[in-house]
């Protein structure tokens, strides 16, 4: 392509950008000059013979060139992940380096493209090859006293076996009880805004999205359906949910966007629940207590006047503190301080205190998620976590047989749970049966990659 459509006799120099002008291969006329770039087999992104043509951006420019390069032999127009499956099968990528590419691509906040930079720079896939290598060994081992006499095999082989596999295990378990920071860092923290009617929850959501993301109005009920809007708070992707105003209704349309709002609510990563001060004052403070209890179906304890659970993050958001006093505020702050119950004082109309919710909101972002560049790369795709579980099964099933020192089982069967779980883990790099997810996983790139 490059000779045809250069009129050259001879290449470019290997990976050095040169001038060149650029003609079409059947009638020999001129469509540009620009910068033509070789990287020869296999020092390229796809293990290929790879060339980049980088003309000037004009349409008819673009157009002629590709109609061009279509009239050479052996050439056709590339699809979505082309470039990238040929890098996967040439083994210049594994597939969690081909997934890390493709967030990449895809990322949308500072925290993402980190992880995802590290993943595409095989930090996961190390860390998966390091246990495949170490179960590699204990496979090996153990067909060896399968396959000849024990006189052969020196003592403690068995044992050392089985330390090898129980740390493994240990090392797979602790990573895959991590809270899903990795998956919830690539796909977005869901928080959802609750609360009773007309205390300001689309107001809030405005003032996050910096744009009339939600209707406002002093109507109860105005929102009926669940509203999203994507925000990056402080680099972490964050899934706002402006949910329907929780209050006994029998209205029916009402009542099912309330039912909307507390299935949100059960399924979010954490929750802001959003009430009116000026509702309240010092003596029926108990009463934000309760209304924050029935929304998240809780009951109170006995001690603290509220049962904290953990698998149901909230912070409780006071906002139109622009209509109370400031001693009535700051009387309200301390008494749920003492109940321990986590509060923040806003105005969405005068903007007090958001700066201070923004901030607290981005610390537990960062609590959820993690910083994706300390410790081990977390677990980033559903199927990951799914082989691991695979892989983790297995080695526990040939640990139950060796604390019992095979007496009721065959050795051979154990090698097999030794060999499942090592196919697991080459599942999810890609080594070991990798071509039914193949489609699914290219399909998500652009044409060009």
């Amino acid at each position: 392509a490059i000779r045809l459509m250069t009129k050259a006799n001879g290449l470019p120099k290997p990976r050095y950008a040169s001038l060149r002008k650029i003609y079409q291969p059947s009638t020999g006329d001129l469509i540009d000059k620009g910068l033509i770039l070789w990287f020869p087999a296999p020092n390229s992104f796809t293990g290929e013979d790879l060339a980049e043509f980088h003309v000037h951006g004009g349409s008819a420019v673009i157009e002629s060139i590709l109609t061009s390069l279509q009239e050479v032999d052996g050439l056709y127009p590339a699809v979505a992940g082309d470039f990238t499956r040929r890098a996967f099968d040439n083994g210049k990528l594994d597939l969690t380096e081909v997934e890390g590419l493709a967030d990449l691509i895809h990322a949308q906040t500072e925290a993402q493209r980190k992880q995802a930079i590290r993943q595409m720079d095989g930090h996961l896939s190390q860390l998966y090859k390091k246990w495949s290598k170490s179960l590699l060994k204990c496979v090996a081992d153990v067909e060896a006293m399968i396959d000849f006499s024990e006189d052969i095999i020196e003592d403690g082989i068995l044992e050392n076996v089985q330390d090898s596999v129980a740390r493994i295990a240990n090392e797979v378990r602790d990573h895959l009880e991590d809270r899903r920071k990795g998956e919830k860092l690539r796909s977005g923290v869901n928080v959802v805004i609750a609360g009773p009617p007309n205390v300001g929850k689309s107001s809030l959501l405005n003032l996050f999205c910096q744009r009339p993301a939600a209707i406002v109005s002093p109507i109860e009920g105005t929102t009926r359906d669940v509203v999203e809007s994507a925000v990056n708070i402080d680099g972490y992707p964050v899934l706002f949910s402006d949910t329907a105003g929780i209050r006994p209704s029998v209205d029916p349309i009402e009542k099912e966007g309330i039912k909307r709002a507390k299935s949100r609510i059960s399924t979010a990563d954490f929750i802001l629940l959003v009430h009116d001060l000026s509702k309240y004052n010092v003596d029926n403070m108990d009463s934000i207590l309760e209304s924050t209890l029935n929304m998240l179906d809780k009951h109170k304890d006995s001690n603290t006047g509220v049962q904290h659970d953990e698998n149901m993050d909230y912070l409780i958001v006071l906002n139109k503190v622009d209509l109370v006093s400031s001693k009535m505020a700051l009387q309200v702050k301390e008494m749920l301080t003492a109940k321990k119950m986590n509060t923040c004082i806003v105005s969405c109309e005068t903007g007090y205190g958001i700066k201070n919710l923004t901030i607290m909101l981005s610390e537990k972002m960062k609590d959820i998620c993690g910083d994706p560049l300390i410790g081990n790369p977390s677990i980033t795709q559903t199927r990951h976590r799914f082989h691991l579980r695979e892989a983790l099964a297995s080695l526990e099933i040939f640990l139950n047989m060796a604390d019992k020192e095979f007496e009721d089982y065959d050795l051979v069967l154990g090698a097999e749970e030794l060999r499942i779980s090592l196919k697991e883990f080459g599942r999810i790099t890609g080594n070991i049966g990798a071509e039914d997810i193949l489609d699914v996983i290219f399909r998500d790139f652009c044409i060009g990659k």
